[in-house]
């Protein structure tokens, strides 16, 4: 027999359901609640307690290095651990954000730690309003709604907020940003989006240069749908495009002077390059020479300075290519199905790595069928969402992949997830339903 609650039970209970009617739908409540679960998992795990091993490089790798010489005085240099001058083996936003935390709160305190874990929390966390926007506007409120709490609340996309000091977090935020702003421009009149266009992706190619390979697919996209329309696009890209130029050019001027030729950026793609392909090559990353783990690379880096270095690297691994273009093909097949099924888990307790792989590869597929639904049912912007899954991990087929890789994507996959969950319902039989 069910027992009546009590008057002042119902009350309370109303009162919640009254609050939760409203809470559920508000942009304020998610992004609260989400950063209130980041900073819980920070302080309750002490995440912000970095192991000192290695000289603290594990607080931000390379990033924390450059970060400690900003901090020093010493300027945007020093990505290991010697003193070897001017760099640009790392975009700059996120270290001189290191840097300007160091100086305030110490070099690899923890004090630094949590401030640089609640920033990217925060990021984290901000990350549920464009992703609510975008599956509202792409598919519908159920699906907006149940994406933006399932950011907000599920502990595997916390990892990364609450564990690494790196620009993984911001690098999500700025995408999602990105591809709410391009669906919105065929709407948008006047010159103002499409300024905020180009100046969006000149943060995110200085935050993370990879997300660049984006850039072709959502400029060319957001003139497509103008021109469907009616509208006029070549001035406001061209707009967006001296604005995007303006953002960047103070870094490569820094660049050209630092090192005396332009570099769009970042310096260390060869070196990249060499760390997938070479002798011993099996698809992953060979950690083993990589001049933070290697004496004798740390050595010629030193010796060589960071572009001769990174130019040396890069030949030996186009000459490691084209000496055997199947290995290549085989190795970069291999980084495709590691990149969505995740990688080999050899240091993992035995039971938990098939675990861990059979949810990331999970996950895949049913972005791949969300995805694959969403074309078929001509849901607005589901070409999008396309462009983007075959445009950005590209080159982690041709390097070398990481679970971190794949995270400044995961608020688009994640919508698609949802979206095909969500679906689900309406592919049960008719007959399912039990008879009153």
């Amino acid at each position: 027999m069910v027992q009546a609650r009590s008057p002042h039970t119902q009350t309370v209970y109303e009162k919640f359901e009254h609050w939760w009617a409203r809470a559920r739908t508000s942009f304020l409540w998610m992004v609260v609640i989400a950063l209130f679960l980041r900073l819980a998992l920070i302080i309750v795990g002490h995440t912000y307690k970095f192991k000192a091993y290695d000289n603290d490089f594990s607080f931000g790798w390379e990033m924390g290095r450059i970060g400690r010489a900003i901090a020093a005085g010493h300027g945007f240099a020093d990505p290991f651990d010697s003193h070897t001058g001017p760099t640009a083996w790392e975009p700059p936003l996120y270290p001189y954000l290191i840097g300007g935390v160091f100086r305030l709160a110490g070099v690899y305190s923890h004090a630094s730690a949590f401030i640089l874990l609640t920033i990217n929390s925060v990021f984290s966390a901000l990350t549920c309003i464009p992703m609510f926007l975008i599956a509202r506007k792409c598919f519908n409120e159920k699906v907006a709604l149940w994406t933006g709490w399932t950011w907000a609340i599920l502990p595997s996309v916390m990892y990364w907020c609450t564990r690494w000091v790196w620009e993984t977090s911001l690098a999500a935020f700025l995408l999602a940003l990105i591809f709410w702003l391009t669906l919105q421009m065929e709407e948008l009149e006047g010159m103002t989006p499409w300024i905020a266009f180009g100046i969006l992706w000149g943060v995110a190619g200085l935050t993370n240069t990879s997300l660049l390979a984006f850039l072709p697919a959502s400029g060319l996209w957001a003139m497509q749908r103008r021109w469907k329309l009616g509208r006029h696009a070549l001035v406001g890209a061209f707009i967006a495009a001296v604005f995007f130029a303006a953002t960047i050019a103070p870094w490569l001027v820094r660049n050209y002077e630092s090192f005396g030729k332009l570099i769009f950026i970042r310096s260390n793609f060869g070196a990249e390059l060499r760390l997938g392909n070479g002798p011993g090559a099996n698809g992953t990353w060979m950690s083993y020479i990589h001049p933070s783990q290697n004496v004798v690379e740390m050595r010629r880096y030193q010796d060589l300075g960071e572009i001769a270095y990174v130019a040396e690297r890069k030949r030996e691994a186009v000459a490691f290519i084209r000496e055997d273009w199947g290995r290549f093909a085989w190795l970069s097949l291999k980084r495709f199905i590691y990149y969505w099924d995740g990688l080999p888990r050899s240091s993992e307790i035995p039971p938990l790595a098939p675990l861990k792989n059979a949810l990331f590869l999970a996950s895949s597929v049913l972005a791949f069928w969300g995805l694959g639904r969403a074309l078929r049912k001509r849901q607005p912007g589901a070409w999008l969402f396309l462009w983007l899954i075959l445009s950005y991990p590209a080159i982690y087929y041709f390097v070398f992949p990481h679970p971190r890789y794949r995270h400044p994507i995961e608020p688009e996959l994640g919508i698609l997830i949802v979206y095909v969950v969500s679906e689900a319902q309406f592919s049960r039989p008719r007959g399912s339903q039990k008879p009153a």
